[in-house]
């Protein structure tokens, strides 16, 4: 549900935005105490603060475990759909029209890195084969409306987003620079990616239609990798352990323990389809739409399935805060629950 509501509004995006560059662009995010119940789609933790991230570029933040939460400032009114923080004070945010945001003081202030003209221009100029060209082409002329759909970072250096129509970078100098990477040859449909996670110098993908992509080398070349389902896959999990779970529609849940070379079906027993996954407290966690949640004990082999701690509402992200509570992202807004 959530990943169809973030594709309906950016195609309501797309159709609105005729111009090189949209206002949403250049216009910070309304600071208003309604900003506190907006829709949220991506909740984390930064140390033991915990961030939230929707509609409108609204961010908040929270040091009390979720009880109470103040707005932070953001530059753009652009969506955001995903977080991730590498320590206490770094971390991304990424969303709609292309808009990656980065901050350093733990989610109070944002500065913009990347928008979509920006990433289109940048495809433009690395590609190497005329289809390439062509295709780089339509980006630029079309504008800023394709979105980000996840974000994942190994240090304050290092980050990765995914999105809509196989768009994928890599930043490696902080955010100074965001640079294409090599995935149309084994994403060659141009299929949506909605997940990705770094596993040191491996690299995984999920996308629309059960696509798995794996990069052995830090990100320099891609793989398909033999898919075990053909939906939609909407999120990775890595275990500490180091086992890998992806997830998505219609409560599909695969297994890999040998770096997704093989995959074992985990059977949750529902149909709903799975939003976010948090690895805490020594458990794996994912989160379903409805607002369950599945939790493992064993690596990802088996979980349980728990009533939804907040109350059944539209739920989108999920993060654990200090005191125990879980932190849910909704289209309600935040929501916290014991």
């Amino acid at each position: 549900m959530k990943r169809l509501a973030l594709l309906a509004l950016a195609c309501a995006v797309s159709a609105q935005a005729a111009a090189p560059a949209p206002a949403a662009l250049a216009e910070p995010a309304l600071v208003s105490p309604k900003a506190l119940g907006a829709a949220t789609l991506a909740v984390a933790r930064a140390g033991d603060r915990l961030v939230a991230a929707g509609e409108r570029g609204t961010v908040l933040w929270s040091d009390d475990g979720g009880k109470a939460w103040q707005q932070g400032q953001v530059p753009v009114r652009a969506g955001l759909t995903a977080l991730r923080f590498v320590d206490a004070n770094n971390g991304w945010a990424a969303g709609h029209l292309g808009v990656i945001l980065k901050t350093s003081d733990g989610g109070k202030t944002w500065t913009k890195q990347l928008d979509g003209l920006q990433a289109a221009q940048a495809l433009l100029a690395a590609a190497t084969d005329d289809a390439g060209r062509r295709a780089a082409q339509r980006l630029v002329e079309e504008g800023a409306d394709k979105p980000w759909f996840d974000v994942d970072a190994s240090d304050a250096q290092h980050a990765v987003a995914v999105g809509a129509y196989g768009l994928a970078m890599a930043t490696r100098d902080g955010g100074k620079t965001w640079q294409p990477l090599p995935t149309r040859a084994a994403n060659p449909r141009g299929l949506h990616l909605y997940g990705v996670r770094v596993v040191g110098d491996q690299w995984f993908i999920a996308g629309e239609q059960g696509l798995l992509l794996r990069s052995t080398d830090g990100g320099a070349t891609f793989t398909p990798l033999a898919s075990p389902y053909k939906g939609s896959f909407f999120g990775l999990l890595a275990s500490p352990a180091g086992a890998l779970l992806a997830y998505g529609l219609r409560g599909s849940v695969y297994r890999s323990t040998d770096a997704g070379a093989s995959w074992d079906k985990v059977d949750l027993g529902t149909p709903l389809s799975l939003q976010a996954g948090i690895a805490q407290r020594g458990e794996l966690t994912l989160l379903a739409q409805s607002g369950e949640l599945f939790t493992s004990a064993d690596d990802g082999r088996t979980f349980t399935r728990k009533a939804p701690p907040a109350g059944p509402l539209p739920a989108a992200g999920l993060a654990a805060a200090p005191d125990g509570a879980w932190v849910i992202a909704s289209l309600r807004g935040t929501r916290r629950a014991p």
